[in-house]
C-alpha cells in the first residue's frame, strides 16, 4: 500500500493546522473545500456552535456504519459543514471545512483537500452540496470529460495554477511541493496502508503462544529446551458461557514457574491464529523430516521459492499478504536467501449460476455427482475449464456440457478410424503444429478454455477433410499428439485412446509433442489499421510483407480511405505483423 505524495498544511484563522496527505499536490490550486473524517480529532475544535448539533448527529450516524460500506465509492455522498474555513496554502483563499464519512482515519491523516474537478468522489460531493469546482489540469490529448469538467488522469498540463501554468502534472508534483515547503506548508512524504496484525485467538485448537507472564519479570519467552509447548488433553475444549477461553479454564496447565526468577507465573493461554501458522507452511514442507530446525537450508534452496501459487481472491488479500510479510522478515533476519515466497500467483475466478455467484446460501449449488454419472468425469472437468478464463470464472449452464461431450465423441471417432499411415495433408499438418504451440502456451498461462478451443479447431480441420472426401483417412501421427494434449484435461478419456493405439504404458509417460515453427507459421497475418490513434480497419497480408506494401494496402482499404482521403498524412508507423498507424492533418 505504498503511496508517494506530499503532506500539505492548511491553516484556519484560529491557527489550527490541518495536515493532509495527497498523491496529487500538483492539483492544490483546485482545492475548493476540505473534508475531515468523522473520527478526526479536529472535528470538535473546528465545529462552530451553530453547527455542533448537526455535526454530532452526523458523527453518531457514521459511527454506526461498518467500515466496508463507507469504503464503497459509488454510493450516495453524505456530509455536513463544520462552520469553519481553512486557508488554501497555494491560493491563500478561505475554503470550507466539511465532515464526511467517505474519508477514513485509517489512510493518510484522516483529512483531505478536495479537488472536485480532478477526483470522482470529490466531484460527486461538490455537485450534491453546490461547492465550487475549479479546473486546474488541462488534458494534453483530445478527450471526452465527464460533465465537460472532470479529468482524473496524469497526462495533462496545469492551468489556473499561477507560475506553474503549462507545466506537466508529473513535473509539477515536486515543483509545487518544493514551493509550498519554502513557506512551511508542505513536504514530500511516503504513505503506507499499514495495520496491526492480531495473531492471537482465544480457542483450544492451535499452537500455544510460547510466552510466560510473570509479575516481577514481565513477559518471558519459554526456554528453547521446553519447546514446543504442547496442548493439554482436555475434553471441554468448546467455548462456554463464562467467556473464558478453553486453555484459561485449566489452571493445572497454565500455572508454571517463571523461567527467570522461579516465582509463580502464568502461561499465555491464547493460541496463534491459523493465518500465522499457514504463513510459512511452504517453508516447512520440504523439511518435515527434521525435528531440530524449522527448515533445512539445503532443501529450502533446492525447492523454494514456490514456482506457482494458485488460490482464490481471498488468498490474495490475506494468506498471500501474511506469507509475504513473514518471508520478508525471515529474509531480513538472514534466514532465507529470497524475499518473495511465490514466483507467480494466479487467483481463480468464481462460477456463476442463475446470475449469481454459486453458493449454498443462494441455493444455486451444483452437485457434481449427477453430472459425472450422466456425462462422465472428464466431460464435466472439461466443461468447467471451458466456461471462461480460469482467473475470471464463468456462467454454469446445464445445457452447455453437451457441447464438450460431442467434442470428445468426435475425438473418439477419429481415434477409432485412424490408420498407421495416410496421405500427407498440408493444411492438417500446419494446423497440428499451430495447435501444439498454442495449447502449450495456453496451459502454461492457465488459459484452459482457449486451449480446448484450439483442439476443437484442429478436430474440425480433420473432420472437414473427411467430410470433403469419405475415402480420406487420418494417420496416427496426426491424432496421437492430440491425445497427449488432451491428457491433462481429460485424463481417463486420453488413457483409453492411448491404449486403443496399442501403447502398453500410460499416456502420461509420453513426451509432450514438439512443433516446427516454420510449419506453424501462418501464410497471412491480420494488421490493425489506425488513423489518428483510432482503429479504422483491418487487412490480411503476407507475413513477410514490406513496410511500403503494408501502407499501400492500408490506404486501399475502403473503411480507411474515408478517414484519409483529401487529408495530409503527417506521420506513419508500422509494427510488423501487428499494426499500421497513420496520423493525418
Amino acid at each position: 500500500g505504498r503511496s508517494e505524495g506530499a503532506e500539505l498544511v492548511f491553516t484556519t484563522p484560529t491557527d489550527i493546522a490541518i495536515h493532509v496527505f495527497t498523491t496529487r499536490p500538483d492539483t492544490v490550486f483546485g482545492a475548493t473545500y476540505m473534508v475531515l473524517s468523522p473520527e478526526h480529532p479536529l472535528v470538535e475544535p473546528l465545529t462552530t456552535t451553530e453547527q455542533r448539533t448537526e455535526v454530532n448527529v452526523y458523527r453518531r450516524a457514521a459511527a454506526a456504519k461498518d467500515i466496508i460500506s463507507r469504503k464503497v465509492g459509488d454510493r450516495d455522498k453524505t456530509g455536513v459543514f463544520t462552520g469553519s474555513y481553512a486557508r488554501n496554502p497555494a491560493t491563500d483563499e478561505a475554503i470550507p471545512v466539511w465532515v464526511a464519512d467517505y474519508v477514513l482515519m485509517e489512510y493518510g491523516t484522516g483529512a483531505i483537500m478536495a479537488v472536485p474537478a480532478h477526483d470522482h468522489r470529490d466531484y460527486e460531493f461538490a455537485k450534491k452540496f453546490g461547492l465550487e469546482v475549479q479546473v486546474v489540469v488541462q488534458p494534453t490529448e483530445d478527450m471526452e470529460l465527464d460533465d465537460g469538467v472532470l479529468f482524473t488522469g496524469w497526462e495533462g498540463a496545469l492551468v489556473n495554477s499561477g507560475q506553474f501554468d503549462g507545466m506537466s502534472c508529473r513535473d509539477a508534483v515536486p515543483a509545487v511541493t518544493k514551493w509550498l515547503e519554502e513557506s512551511g506548508a508542505g513536504q514530500m512524504r511516503e504513505q503506507f496502508r499499514l495495520h496491526d496484525w492480531c495473531i492471537s485467538r482465544q480457542r483450544y485448537w492451535g499452537p500455544p503462544i510460547p510466552m510466560i507472564n510473570c509479575e516481577d519479570c514481565g513477559t518471558v519467552p519459554v526456554p528453547e529446551s521446553d519447546l514446543p509447548v504442547l496442548l493439554p488433553y482436555v475434553e471441554d475444549f468448546r467455548p462456554d458461557e463464562s467467556g473464558v477461553s478453553p486453555l484459561a479454564r485449566h489452571e493445572e496447565w497454565y500455572r508454571v514457574p517463571c523461567p527467570r526468577c522461579g516465582a509463580d507465573a502464568r502461561r499465555e493461554t491464547d493460541v496463534s491464529d491459523t493465518f500465522l501458522d499457514s504463513s510459512w507452511y511452504f517453508l516447512r514442507y520440504p523439511s518435515t523430516e527434521f525435528d531440530d530446525r524449522p527448515f533445512d537450508t539445503t532443501l529450502t534452496k533446492r525447492w523454494l521459492p514456490v514456482h506457482s501459487y494458485i488460490g482464490g481472491n481471498e488468498h490474495a488479500v490475506l494468506h498471500l499478504l501474511y506469507s509475504r510479510f513473514v518471508t520478508m522478515a525471515l529474509h531480513d533476519l538472514g534466514h532465507l536467501e529470497f524475499a518473495e515466497p511465490f514466483s507467480r500467483f494466479r487467483a481463480h475466478g468464481m462460477i456463476v449460476k442463475d446470475g449469481a455467484k454459486m453458493s449454498k446460501s443462494r441455493g444455486n449449488v451444483v452437485i457434481p455427482d449427477e453430472f459425472v454419472k450422466r456425462w462422465g468425469a472428464d466431460t464435466f472437468r472439461m466443461y468447467l475449464m471451458f466456461l471462461g478464463p480460469y482467473q475470471e470464472g464463468g456462467d454454469f449452464r446445464d445445457k452447455g456440457i453437451a457441447g464438450l461431450r460431442r467434442f470428445l465423441d468426435r475425438v473418439w471417432e477419429i481415434v477409432t478410424h485412424a490408420v498407421e499411415e495416410a496421405a500427407p495433408d498440408v493444411k492438417s499438418e500446419r494446423k497440428l503444429h499451430q495447435t501444439i504451440r498454442g495449447v502449450a502456451e495456453d496451459l502454461e498461462e492457465l488459459r484452459y478454455n482457449t486451449a480446448i478451443a484450439k483442439m476443437m479447431e484442429y478436430v474440425n480441420v480433420l473432420r472437414a477433410r473427411r467430410a470433403k472426401d469419405e475415402r480420406a483417412t487420418m494417420s496416427r501421427a496426426e491424432v496421437e499428439p492430440l491425445i497427449v494434449m488432451l491428457a491433462p484435461l481429460a485424463p481417463h478419456f486420453a488413457e483409453e485412446c492411448w491404449e486403443r493405439f496399442g501403447h502398453a504404458e500410460t499416456v502420461f509417460s509420453a513426451r509432450w509433442p514438439e512443433y516446427d515453427e516454420a510449419l506453424a507459421r501462418e501464410d497471412l497475418v491480420e494488421l490493425v489499421v489506425q488513423v489518428n490513434g483510432k482503429v479504422r480497419g483491418r487487412i490480411n497480408v503476407a507475413t513477410d510483407i514490406s513496410e511500403d506494401a503494408a501502407f499501400a494496402l492500408a490506404l486501399e482499404d475502403e473503411s480507411v480511405q474515408r478517414f484519409v482521403d483529401g487529408r495530409e498524412i503527417i506521420k506513419k508507423f508500422y509494427v510488423p505483423g501487428r499494426l499500421v498507424s497513420l496520423v493525418v492533418g
